[in-house]
């Protein structure tokens, strides 16, 4: 997984899609656009993406 990639993430119960915006050590740092809020920027463990590319 490396910046610009898109995959997608599980948030609320239903598949987002998302951007990779940065990766660190135990961080990845996502920009999803939500209906009321595009390009905000979430942020989630390694560990808990699956990094499914779409």
């Amino acid at each position: 997984m490396k910046a610009g990639d898109k995959i997608q993430i599980d948030f609320a119960g239903k598949k987002k899609d998302a951007l990779v915006h940065e990766v660190h050590a135990n961080t990845v740092y996502l920009k999803v656009d939500f209906e009321k809020d595009k390009g905000k920027i979430v942020k989630r463990k390694l560990n808990q993406i699956s990094g499914k590319k779409k």
